[in-house]
């Protein structure tokens, strides 16, 4: 009963964050939520793209895994919240039904996996694997963002200097990942590379900004774009606190797991260790999740995941709950912090909307080349054409579709004629 209880409660909660644009789990969607928030993307398109960036993940990646290993990886419940939670529009009516329906799905999951991926298998042409395409280009895209944020505000040099900077930082952090070198305690850390370039991005955003002089510089004007961000996960730090401590509570009872790896190793009962990967992988993603958190406003409903580590290594469920809550707290006091500390210097206020633009291309630019991908995937060589042609005709048309939402779109609709055409006999999977 109590952990039917805990799924349920983290299912409605992460939907109604979701919907309320307070936090999503997938750092693909992130950026993307203020585009809706501030007006520049409507409801619809932005819950199209949510399904088309989770849905694969859910079905091909968080319930295969979680039937295999016997606990819930979180992607099965939060990527399907973020779903639920971003198709329905904002208002009392429609967000409690967003918590009503993470709830059930909730439920859903913790009782029947197995038949979410037996029901897509039963269609002439599952297109479950292709689709996780469509979101792929995107977290590995987007650190480039500060790099078009330093060319449009400082210079084209300076942009392609901190573009060939986070380049190197990366691959870096690839060789030193597979060579092991960064260890805690004899356990081999994995760092995300795309995170530490984004660090090296921003850092670099940072630098070139501190140093534009401005005649009337005002070193305690906070209202401006970081802390004005931040502020706003900081007003809803108490729900963000209630989600850390169910799902440190959910990890506890070992429910569910944050990665796979904690997941295998839990599921084998090597709890320490278990627990040091999961620690380890927390580490890995704070520059990513830190970095995004910053720069959009939406926060992640498992914070930068240590929830996970102080669940395993709790020892009971109360002391679980109450520390979750706790971290997540912590960790939105540090973001206060670093965005108090940008928000010091006017180049970095006067940043805010080359940021803005910058995250928008990538972005663009990112979620065409997924759908291109996944579409392709889908049905080879038909996908490419499909997607070409949408865009193109979208743009002649006056983009009555946002580009953004082009590529997750064209997707969906190249999976559909997909299954038409097996039916119809004119396509062979």
């Amino acid at each position: 009963m109590i952990e039917i209880i805990l799924m349920i409660s983290i299912g409605a909660l992460a939907a109604v964050m979701a919907n309320l644009g307070i936090a999503v789990f997938n750092d693909g969607i992130r950026p993307i939520v203020p585009e809706n928030l501030e007006g520049r993307m409507s409801r619809k398109e932005l819950g199209v793209t949510a399904f088309a960036m989770s849905f694969g993940l859910v079905i091909g990646f968080g319930i295969p895994i979680s039937i295999a290993g016997s606990i819930i990886l979180i992607h099965s419940i939060l990527l399907g919240s973020d779903i639920i939670g971003l198709s329905l529009d904002r208002g009392k009516i429609k967000t409690t039904i967003a918590a009503i329906a993470g709830g059930l799905y909730g439920a859903g999951i913790y009782l029947g996996l197995q038949a979410v991926v037996d029901l897509f298998e039963m269609l002439p042409l599952n297109f479950v694997e292709g689709f996780n395409k469509v979101g792929e280009p995107v977290v590995v895209s987007f650190m480039v963002f500060p790099a078009i944020a330093i060319a449009l505000q400082f210079s084209v040099k300076k942009g392609v200097f901190t573009l060939l900077v986070a380049a190197l930082a990366r691959q870096l952090i690839v060789f030193a990942n597979g060579a092991a070198l960064i260890k805690i305690g004899g356990t081999p850390v994995v760092l995300s590379p795309e995170g530490i370039a984004l660090v090296v991005g921003m850092f670099l955003l940072i630098y070139f900004a501190m140093k534009e002089k401005s005649e009337e510089q005002n070193l305690s004007a906070l209202a401006t774009l970081f802390t004005d961000r931040v502020t706003r996960i900081k007003k809803h730090s108490w729900i963000l606190m209630i989600s850390g401590g169910l799902v440190a509570a959910a990890t506890n009872l070992l429910l569910i797991a944050g990665d796979p790896i904690s997941l295998n190793l839990l599921s084998e009962g090597k709890i320490t260790e278990g627990g040091i990967a999961s620690l380890a992988k927390a580490i890995g993603f704070v520059p990513l999740i830190a970095s995004t958190a910053i720069a959009t406003g939406v926060y992640g409903p498992v914070g930068f995941t240590f929830v996970f580590a102080a669940g395993i290594f709790s020892p009971n469920i109360f002391l679980a709950l109450i520390i979750g809550a706790l971290i997540i707290f912590l960790e939105i006091r540090l973001l206060t912090t670093l965005a108090k500390f940008l928000d010091k210097y006017p180049g970095v206020r006067a940043s805010g909307e080359n940021i803005r633009t910058a995250m928008t291309r990538v972005l663009e630019v990112a979620l065409l080349i997924g759908g291109a991908n996944a579409a392709n995937a889908i049905v080879p060589g038909f996908g490419f054409f499909a997607i070409a042609g949408f865009y193109l005709l979208n743009e002649v048309a006056g983009r009555p579709i946002v580009r953004m939402a082009v590529g997750p779109v064209g997707a969906i609709a190249v999976g559909i004629i997909g299954n038409i055409l097996v039916l119809l006999g004119l396509f062979t999977p």
